[in-house]
């Protein structure tokens, strides 16, 4: 009687809010939220950093081009794309 019992409750589908919580509980461990977040925060400081050094590199080339994106924008896209990915660090660490 024992083993038909264990059998009817695997036949069961579980419950999703035991099985969410369950899941939520060893969903990450702090070491991997710090390795994600310095992992993100890090690599957004560095693409600010070289970005804009590499702008300052080729500012008289970018002005002489005559593109339609001109420094500005460019500055505005580096400075996008570092503080999404700092952001992206912090809500790692946070979440």
């Amino acid at each position: 009687m024992g083993q038909n019992d264990n059998l009817y409750q695997l036949q069961q589908p579980a419950d999703i809010k035991d099985v969410l919580s369950a899941q939520e509980k060893d969903f990450d461990c702090l070491p991997c939220r710090l390795m994600g977040s310095a992992a993100f925060t890090g690599l957004g400081i560095y693409s600010y950093a070289s970005g804009m050094k590499q702008l300052r590199e080729r500012e008289r080339e970018i002005m002489k081009s005559g593109s339609l994106v001109g420094l500005g924008p460019r500055r505005g896209m580096i400075y996008m794309l570092s503080a999404g990915l700092v952001g992206l660090g912090v809500y790692r660490l946070r979440y």
